[in-house]
C-alpha cells in the first residue's frame, strides 16, 4: 500500500475544497489535470451539471461561486484506491451556502467519486470529479428572524436586516 500517495490525495482533496471556499481559482486550477471531467448532479440548478477541462470548470466555479455566495465543503471518509500513478477515491461529503443576494442558505450532501493522476511533474492531480446528492435542502434567511452574518471574508451586500 502507497501510504505517501495516500495523504498527497487526501490533502490534495482537502486543498481542493479550500480553494473552493476561499475563492482561490489559481491554486483551484493547480488541484487538476488539464483534461479534468466533472458531473455535480445538484438540484438547484435544475439538472446535472457537466464540464470538461480544467478552464471550463474553474470559471464556472468562479463565476457561480463569487464574493455574493459563502461556501463551506467538507469531505470525510476517504475510501482511496492507489494503482501506480492513478487512484480513485469515494468522499463523504457536506456543504452549506449561503446566497447573500437571494437570503437563502442551501445545504446538502453527497458522496464525490474522484479519479487521480500523478502528472509529469509527479504531483497528484484531480482528473475526474463529481457527486450524485443525498439531499439537498433551501432555507429563506427571512424564516429565520434571528439569524446575523457576523463575519463574511467577502464584502458583498449587508444580509442582516
Amino acid at each position: 500500500m502507497d501510504l505517501v500517495a495516500l495523504e498527497e490525495i487526501k490533502r490534495l482533496k482537502h486543498r481542493y475544497l479550500r480553494c473552493v471556499d476561499t475563492k482561490d481559482w489559481d491554486g483551484l486550477a493547480d488541484t487538476l489535470t488539464v483534461d479534468v471531467t466533472a458531473d455535480y448532479g445538484t438540484p438547484v440548478y435544475g439538472s446535472p451539471l457537466h464540464f470538461a477541462g480544467r478552464d471550463a470548470l474553474v470559471a464556472f466555479l468562479g463565476e457561480k461561486l463569487g464574493p455574493g455566495m459563502i461556501t463551506t465543503h467538507f469531505a470525510t471518509q476517504p475510501e482511496i484506491d492507489v494503482a501506480g500513478d492513478e487512484a480513485t477515491g469515494r468522499w463523504a461529503f457536506q456543504d452549506t451556502v449561503i446566497v447573500v443576494a437571494h437570503r437563502m442558505v442551501i445545504t446538502g450532501a453527497a458522496y464525490y467519486e474522484d479519479r487521480y493522476r500523478r502528472d509529469a511533474d509527479g504531483r497528484w492531480r484531480i482528473g475526474h470529479t463529481g457527486y450524485e446528492r443525498t439531499y439537498e435542502a433551501t432555507l429563506s434567511l427571512d424564516d429565520l428572524p434571528s439569524f446575523r452574518l457576523t463575519a463574511n471574508r467577502w464584502p458583498v451586500e449587508q444580509v442582516n436586516r
